[in-house]
């Protein structure tokens, strides 16, 4: 079982301090300006809060993070509630919000460092380092709205993940609020820094459950030279497999993305996002988007193409088409990151946030597939991710036409025979999205005793009183 979450102890008297330490503007409890932060974007959570808090500083936090210490008072943070596990929508505890956390402080191109705070979007973080040169090299389809906070918190993946890394790969130094209200202050900007324990990594992908990250400063790259997008038919999982280990020989490490769609994601793309079109003539059981990016100019188209014509020389490859603008590169990406959202119309969804070694990931999705079908026949299977990485989103939507209800309510089921098969394969059940409260509880089936054990001693240690997200891990 999961450790016991304290029961809220509000009072007046909280609130009133509350308001004290923050301030004009800086607190609501309007229905109105809480509605949209106490629902999920896919509507499955949805929450309640006596009280949102809207710190502006980083002093803010912390003495609304005292007060509900010394109170007792359980504290869910929030960034652009984008998260997809729940673990951003409170149960009755406070909100606390980063969004007015929302200063670039530096920008430092000789350092390749930005410090951004809490609040700060990844597409401002992208905006800013383009304006000298440079980029933030994580990307995600909700970087309008999801923020540093929230993207460091939960260890956010993204699409450049095979060559960059998740966001603990990202983060050179965090400025944080323990559960206590002290402050620390680990904005380092060093590569190298060999004195103890790593304190930042232990926030990184804690969602929120041992502090409030209120800024970090997060690496920068120089800008490619140049870049080419495909978008490639290939006939199995298998080819898509078999092509990324030749990407990464003929690129010598260039490839900046290998994405895998299955045909009905597509479908669902042209039938329920606008604008969206077929990139290539007939129709293949799967796609790959492939990006590759140099630091030397014209590399990259030259590496594209001859690894299409290798491709298609043996059959590897079915058919392709090469992004011959910034509008096309755009276009064809839209269809990727339009996957989730496309899902939307199409009724109840099982969905699994799920990665197995790169070499697993054929046999995960025939497994899958197999079993899914056997208890929900009819079932549409939507199976798209990184998979130079081995993250699929294994999607499981209802039958074309069948109920809701009846689909909803075999989704515990299915998912403990997906998730049961990515441990088998040596895999993990949560890839990028975290835990939150979706998968707290069932995430002790598959953790050894020792390794929960080792949690719970970090978390009781900083956070005695277990206000911070009580409701998420251990």
């Amino acid at each position: 079982m999961t450790a016991p979450v304290p029961a809220p102890r509000m009072s007046g008297d909280v609130i009133s301090r509350l308001k004290a330490v923050l301030g004009e503007g800086g607190w609501s409890q309007d229905p109105a300006k809480l509605a949209p932060k106490l629902l999920e974007w896919r509507d499955r959570w949805t929450g309640t809060t006596p009280f949102l808090a809207l710190p502006k500083t980083t002093e803010q936090v912390a003495a609304v993070v005292g007060v509900c210490f010394e109170a007792g008072v359980a504290i869910t943070p929030q960034g652009g509630n984008t998260g997809l596990v729940g673990g951003q929508i409170p149960q009755g505890e406070i909100l606390l919000s980063t969004e007015r956390l929302n200063a670039i402080r530096d920008l430092d191109a000789f350092d390749d460092v930005i410090v951004a705070e809490a609040g700060v979007t990844l597409a401002e973080v992208h905006e800013a380092a383009a304006a000298q040169r440079r980029r933030f090299p994580l990307g995600l389809a909700s970087e309008g709205s999801a923020t540093v906070g929230g993207v460091i918190s939960t260890n956010a993946g993204g699409t450049q993940v095979l060559r960059y890394g998740m966001a603990r790969s990202l983060v050179l130094g965090l400025e944080a609020v323990l559960p206590t209200g002290e402050v620390w202050n680990g904005l380092k900007r060093l590569r190298k820094d060999n004195t103890g324990y790593d304190l930042k990594q232990l926030l990184i992908g804690a969602e929120g459950t041992l502090g409030v990250v209120t800024a970090a400063a997060l690496k920068l790259y120089p800008q490619m030279a140049s870049r080419a997008v495909a978008f490639i038919g290939v006939g199995s999982p298998e080819d898509a497999i078999r092509l990324l280990a030749r990407a990464k020989e003929e690129t010598g490490g260039d490839v900046e993305a290998f994405e895998l769609m299955g045909r009905l994601g597509i479908e669902f793309a042209l039938r329920n996002i606008a604008g969206t079109r077929d990139p290539l003539a007939e129709r293949h059981p799967w796609y790959v988007l492939a990006e590759f990016a140099s630091g030397e100019a014209g590399s990259a188209q030259s590496a594209m193409e001859r690894f299409l014509a290798s491709g298609l020389g043996d059959g590897l490859i079915r058919d392709a088409v090469v992004a011959q603008t910034e509008a096309q590169a755009k276009a064809l990406w839209a269809i990727r990151e339009n996957q989730s959202p496309a899902q939307k119309p199409e009724g109840a969804t099982w969905k699994h946030d799920v990665s197995v070694p790169v070499s697993q990931v054929a046999t995960f999705l025939d497994r899958a597939t197999a079993a899914m079908l056997q208890i929900a026949p009819g079932a549409r299977i939507a199976a798209f991710g990184h998979v130079g990485d081995g993250n699929i989103h294994y999607d499981v939507l209802r039958p074309d036409g069948g109920s809701d209800a009846e689909h909803s309510a075999k989704r515990d089921e299915g998912s403990r025979i997906v998730h049961d098969l990515v441990v088998s394969l040596g895999g993990s059940i949560s890839a990028e999205h975290g835990l939150g409260a979706m998968k707290t509880a069932e995430a002790l089936r598959y953790k050894s005793p020792v390794e929960v054990q080792a949690m719970r001693a970090i978390r009781l240690a900083l956070d005695p009183k277990r206000i911070m997200n009580p409701r998420v891990l251990f």
